[in-house]
């Protein structure tokens, strides 16, 4: 049976709106600066209070640090146990069975990131292209205040192996021909051009650089398929070949994993903790330009 399309139209949502099947989700986070210096490249911050003041109308929220994160790992944003998804998803009423639709402000990567997480748990969801911003650019309804919610459920996950991997997976992986391996970040920091905020400047040796910001449009909805494909052929990222994609924090890097699931690239894994992790390990060797 082919799996339904990971990406929903405007369009498309607002003709299921009121559908009592529907699950919306607002995955929204903002990342906001640091002083120099600081332990952390950024400081989380959950999008409760931009959802509270407008969101597509019967949405929940879905706060992924607090929530939907290892919250005692170093880095943010770290995928956390089975039994920790499986209980924040069910509070949150999710239901493998019903038409699942996940959205974000600013940038489509944070609606990516759940639709990753859940894919690896066995459950196939739907990001909205373009996200909160084309919607209201649209014109279409907008409710305000706090999430109602929907009843609770008890979801029960089924995991899919190989969905994200460690440092070691991917120092293992230089150099080997099978592999290729896929910087999200722009190409300053992928170039080693700029400081970076995660440590080290540079990049993972051998990597090539598919920003996921060339994959957008300006009105925030994805580059088109045949678009997609030359980027990334460009760099040497085949079909034939594994493909591990990294970023800062394993968030951007899902719009190129997004991207690659509709080009019907099957051999995808997630490196979590990204450049967060590996530009502060003194072990791990780094390149640059």
């Amino acid at each position: 049976m082919s799996q339904p399309s990971p990406l929903i139209t405007t369009e498309q949502l607002a003709a299921i709106l009121d559908d009592p099947n529907l699950r919306l989700y607002d995955c929204t986070t903002y990342n906001e600066p640091v002083p120099p210096g600081s332990d952390v490249p950024y400081r989380a911050v959950p999008g409760d209070k931009t959802f509270a003041a407008g969101h597509i109308p019967g949405a929940d929220y879905l706060d992924l640090q607090g929530e939907f994160s290892d919250t005692s790992a170093q880095q943010f944003f770290m995928m956390p146990g089975v039994a920790q998804l499986e209980a924040a998803f069910r509070r949150h009423g999710l239901d493998a069975g019903k038409t699942i639709v996940l959205y974000s402000i600013g940038t489509m990567m944070w609606s990516t990131r759940f639709w990753w997480m859940l894919r690896s748990l066995g459950v196939d969801a739907r990001v909205l292209d373009g996200g909160f911003d084309k919607w209201k650019d649209e014109g279409r309804a907008v409710e305000t205040g706090a999430p109602k919610g929907y009843p609770a459920t008890t979801f029960k996950a089924s995991p899919r192996a190989g969905f994200f991997v460690d440092k070691d997976f991917v120092k293992a992986r230089i150099g080997d021909p099978a592999t290729v391996t896929v910087n999200a970040l722009g190409p300053q920091f992928h170039r080693g051009l700029e400081p970076s905020r995660y440590g080290r400047p540079g990049r993972v040796p051998g990597s090539v650089n598919v920003s996921a910001a060339t994959l957008l449009k300006a009105d925030k909805t994805l580059t088109t398929l045949a678009d997609a494909e030359a980027k990334f052929t460009a760099s040497g990222v085949t079909r034939d070949k594994n493909v591990i994609l990294y970023c800062g924090g394993g968030i951007s890097a899902t719009i190129d994993l997004l991207m690659l699931v509709q080009l019907g690239y099957d051999k995808l894994t997630l490196y979590d903790a990204s450049m967060g992790e590996w530009a502060r390990d003194l072990s791990l060797p780094i390149e640059t330009d």
